[in-house]
C-alpha cells in the first residue's frame, strides 16, 4: 500500500532523478516549482496542458490539466491514448478537474500489475505538477474494476474510487459465474465447442459459437435452453440489437422478449457476453499460467431455483412450449463431468484481486442493470463484503437502466464524479438516490435524459471466497 505522503516522496525522487540530483544538488537550494507539462488540446477553454510518459514496466501513461486546476485528479485505467478526446474530460476540465491514467497494452489482465500502476501514474502526475488535493480512481470495464482494486489496495495513495461498470465480483468469482453460462451452454446447445481451453484461434472459436447459438435460436428447444444457460449465469434478459441499437426492456411477463434480451445478451450488439467469454479467457489464463475456475459441486437445479424470478419463469414457460422436460435438462447437467481449476492458477488469479470489502475510503459504484460484461449481480457480492466488513457507511451504489457494456452518458458519468468529491470535500455523503443522481446530472447538461434508477441486485451466484 501506497500512502499520500509516500506518493508526495516518490513524486520528489522521480523530480530529483529528472534533474540529476545528487546530494550536492539537494543542498544547492530551494526544490524547484513543479514543472507542469506542455500545452495541448488547442481548441479547449480549459487552456490545458498535459504529460505523458512511461512507467517502469512500459505501460504508457498521460494526464490533462485545466489552466485553472483546483487540486482534484481523477485516475483511470484506458485514458493513456484516447482518454484526452472523451466528452467526461472535457466536462471535468471546465469543472476544474485534471483527468489522466495509465493503458492496458502492458498488464492486459495483470489486474494486480494494473492497480499498482495507478499508484505509480499517481506519483509522475504529482512530480509533474504538485501534490493533488484530492485524488481518485475511476475507470469503466476492467478499469472499473482496477479502481475498486486501487480502493483496498492504495487507500492511502487515493482519497476515493469510483469504479464505473466493473466486474466487482472479484477476478475468481467473476469468471467462475462465466464458466457457468458457457458450461450449460456447450452442455445442451453446442457439444464440443471450447469452455475453458480457448484455442489460439479465438476468432474461429468465436465464429463457431456464435453460429451455433445463431442456429439454437431458430428453434424453441434451443431457445429454451439458451435461456436457462442465461438464467443460471446471470445474464441479463436484455441484450443489444446486432446493429448496436438498444431495445426498450422487455416486460417481465413476455417470456419471448426476455429470451430474445438473453440471445442478444450472450451472442449480438458489439460485444458479445460469449465473444468476450473466449477472448479474455485464453488471456487471462496465459497471465495465471493454467485454469482459475471451476464448478465442481456447484448444483445448477439450485442456481436456477434463485435465477431472477422474471427469466426463471421464462425458462419454465419455453420449456413447456418446446415439450422439453427442463427436469431431464438439469439431470444432464448434474451429472456432467465438471471443470476442475489448477490451485495455483486461483492463487495466482486471485491477487489479481479478490475484493474483501473492507473500504478504506469512500466508494460509490455505477453499474448498467442490462450490462452483460460486468454482470450487475457482482455488486450484490461487493455490498455484502462490505457490510460484513462494517464498512457499509463508505460504500454506496447506484445503477443505470441501460443495456449494453458501461452504457453511460457522459453527464451520467461526471454526476457519479461530482458526487463523490462532495462527499470528500463535506466528509459527507450527498443524496445518492436515483431522482438525486438524475437531478445532479439533469443539471450538467444530460444528453440523453438521465437514466439513474433504483435497483437490488440479485444475490450473486459465485461468490469467493464463499
Amino acid at each position: 500500500m501506497i500512502s499520500r505522503v509516500a506518493t508526495a516522496c516518490l513524486a520528489i525522487a522521480l523530480a530529483a532523478t529528472a534533474a540529476g540530483g545528487g546530494t550536492a544538488a539537494a543542498t544547492a537550494g530551494p526544490p524547484a516549482a513543479p514543472p507542469g507539462g506542455a500545452p495541448c488540446l488547442p481548441g479547449s477553454p480549459a487552456r490545458p496542458t498535459c504529460v505523458s510518459g512511461t512507467l517502469e514496466d512500459g505501460t504508457p501513461y498521460e494526464f490533462v490539466v485545466p489552466a485553472r486546476w483546483n487540486g482534484t485528479v481523477v485516475v483511470a485505467l484506458d485514458f493513456a491514448g484516447t482518454g484526452r478526446d472523451e466528452p467526461l474530460t472535457a466536462r471535468l476540465l471546465a469543472a476544474g478537474v485534471a483527468r489522466g491514467g495509465t493503458s492496458r497494452a502492458i498488464t492486459g489482465w495483470d489486474i494486480r500489475a494494473a492497480i499498482d500502476n495507478q499508484a505509480e501514474a499517481l506519483a509522475r502526475f504529482e512530480q509533474a505538477y504538485g501534490r493533488a488535493r484530492t485524488a481518485i480512481a475511476s475507470g469503466a470495464s476492467m478499469g472499473g474494476f482496477v479502481a475498486a482494486g486501487v480502493a483496498q489496495v492504495h487507500p492511502g495513495a487515493f482519497d476515493a474510487a469510483v469504479p464505473m461498470c466493473g466486474g466487482l465480483g472479484g477476478s475468481v468469482g467473476q469468471w467462475n459465474q462465466k464458466l457457468d453460462t458457457v458450461f450449460v451452454l456447450e452442455r445442451l446447445v453446442a457439444p464440443g465447442l471450447p469452455v475453458v481451453d480457448i484455442p489460439a484461434d479465438v476468432e474461429a472459436a468465436r465464429k463457431a459459437w456464435f453460429d451455433a447459438l445463431a442456429a439454437a435460436q431458430q428453434t424453441p428447444e434451443g431457445r429454451a435452453r439458451i435461456a436457462l444457460a442465461a438464467a443460471i449465469g446471470q445474464v441479463p434478459a436484455w441484450g443489444r440489437d446486432p446493429d448496436g441499437s438498444a431495445p426498450p426492456p422487455p416486460a417481465h411477463g413476455d417470456a419471448a422478449a426476455l429470451q430474445r434480451g438473453a440471445y442478444l445478451a450472450l451472442a449480438g450488439g458489439p460485444l458479445p457476453y460469449i465473444g468476450q467469454a473466449m477472448g479474455s479467457r485464453r488471456q487471462l489464463m496465459a497471465v495465471v499460467g493454467g485454469n482459475p475456475s471451476w464448478n465442481t459441486g456447484v448444483d445448477y437445479t439450485k442456481q436456477l431455483s434463485l435465477a431472477e424470478p422474471a427469466l426463471r419463469r421464462a425458462v419454465r414457460d419455453l420449456y413447456a412450449a418446446a415439450g422439453l422436460d427442463l427436469g431431464a435438462d438439469l439431470r444432464t447437467l448434474a451429472s456432467a463431468p465438471r471443470v476442475a481449476a489448477d490451485p495455483g492458477a486461483v492463487l495466482r488469479f486471485s491477487r489479481g484481486i479478490v475484493l474483501d470489502g473492507d473500504l478504506r475510503v469512500p466508494v460509490l459504484t455505477l453499474s448498467g442493470t442490462g450490462d452483460q460484461i460486468s454482470t450487475v449481480a457482482q455488486q450484490q457480492s461487493y455490498e455484502e463484503k462490505a457490510r460484513r466488513a462494517g464498512a457499509s457507511a463508505l460504500l454506496r451504489q447506484t445503477y443505470t437502466e441501460t443495456v449494453g457494456h458501461c452504457d453511460f452518458s457522459p453527464a451520467e458519468q461526471e454526476a457519479a464524479l461530482r458526487t463523490m468529491i462532495d462527499r470528500l470535500r463535506t466528509g459527507r455523503w450527498p443524496a445518492t438516490s436515483a431522482p438525486a443522481m438524475n437531478a445532479r446530472a439533469a443539471a450538467l447538461g444530460a444528453d440523453p435524459a438521465p437514466r439513474y434508477v433504483p435497483f437490488t441486485p440479485p444475490r450473486f451466484n459465485r461468490p469467493y471466497p464463499g
